[in-house]
């Protein structure tokens, strides 16, 4: 091989290697863009429902005032999907409630529970979280599942509670989300604790304008609302009583992956858990899906007032 042939060779092998670290460079920067745990901002998610989108924007804008980037991915979709979002890091925090997400780490386990108050569901969330996910305190707010019927329907079939249901579910239709067919808050747990068995089940949504624009206009007999929705009261709907704690105690708490968790963080959010009250996530939702203003704008103005921007 000649001097120029050679020189040519090493010219080439040296080209190929610097292209090839260029591109390392360039994966690595790619990965620092996908969120907190490589260097981008915090993502918060929000579910497929008006109120855990409020508190996504809530839990990002106090992040955001407190000198930690934050930002938010809503209508993520339901349980079933933003937690494997979380495990696999797509997402870095999320809005919870504590008796729903503590039933579904405990059904992955196989784990019994039985606390039905905030403090023994808190604790018992604590016995079945996987270790790539830790929760904050958790707020007085609580927002639960609700069975809910219209009033006719209340007085025709003296509906009190849910168990009232039981001699009449077979004649009626029963609307939610689709998980409820399978959640042990949904049709499995409506047959175990109270013996009640629908018609029929219709899927609609997560507590949202399909579930209630059904029972309005009388497509579905009864259907699964969330207690903190404001046209429960506006729309003269009935929530029937759950004597039996069929849902658990569901304050709102947030979740976040362990290796996006910081101290500051954590102060952070506290003191957005001490703030939040049940009425005020009434009135946030209400302005949302009744007086249709943009989520980001109430989150913002509840920050605000509440001195945590």
């Amino acid at each position: 091989m000649s001097i120029r042939t050679l020189r040519a060779s090493l010219t080439a092998l040296l080209a190929v290697a610097a292209l090839t670290l260029a591109a390392c460079g360039n994966s690595n920067d790619a990965l620092k863009s996908g969120g907190s745990g490589s260097g981008g901002p915090l993502i918060v998610g929000g579910a497929n429902f008006t109120e855990s989108n409020i508190l996504a924007e809530i839990y990002a804008g106090a992040l955001n005032g407190a000198g930690i980037d934050a930002t938010t991915k809503p209508n993520i979709g339901s349980r079933e999907t933003y937690l494997p979002a979380l495990k696999d890091g797509s997402i870095d925090l999320f809005p919870e409630y504590t008796g729903v997400l503590r039933d579904y780490y405990a059904t992955k386990s196989g784990t019994t529970v039985s606390a039905t108050d905030p403090a023994g569901v808190y604790k018992e969330l604590q016995q079945v979280l996987p270790s790539y996910v830790r929760t904050l305190q958790y707020s007085a707010a609580e927002d639960k599942d609700s069975v809910v019927v219209t009033q006719d329907t209340a007085d025709k079939y003296s509906l009190k509670s849910i168990g009232d249901l039981a001699p009449v579910a077979g004649k009626l239709t029963l609307g939610g989300p689709p998980e409820w067919k399978t959640r042990e808050t949904g049709l499995p747990g409506l047959k175990k604790v109270y013996g009640v068995e629908f018609g029929k089940f219709t899927v609609t949504d997560a507590g949202g304008p399909l579930t209630l624009n059904a029972l309005l206009d009388g497509r579905i007999d009864a259907g699964n609302l969330f207690t903190t929705n404001p046209q429960i009261p506006a729309k003269h709907l009935v929530a029937l009583e759950d004597p039996k704690h069929l849902f658990a105690a569901q304050n709102v708490v947030p979740l976040v992956r362990s290796d996006a968790f910081s101290s500051k963080l954590e102060q952070t959010l506290n003191k957005v858990s001490k703030a939040l009250t049940t009425d005020a996530l009434v009135g946030l939702v209400k302005r949302v899906d009744v007086d249709k203003e943009d989520p980001k704008d109430v989150a913002d103005s509840w920050l605000s007032d509440n001195n945590l921007s």
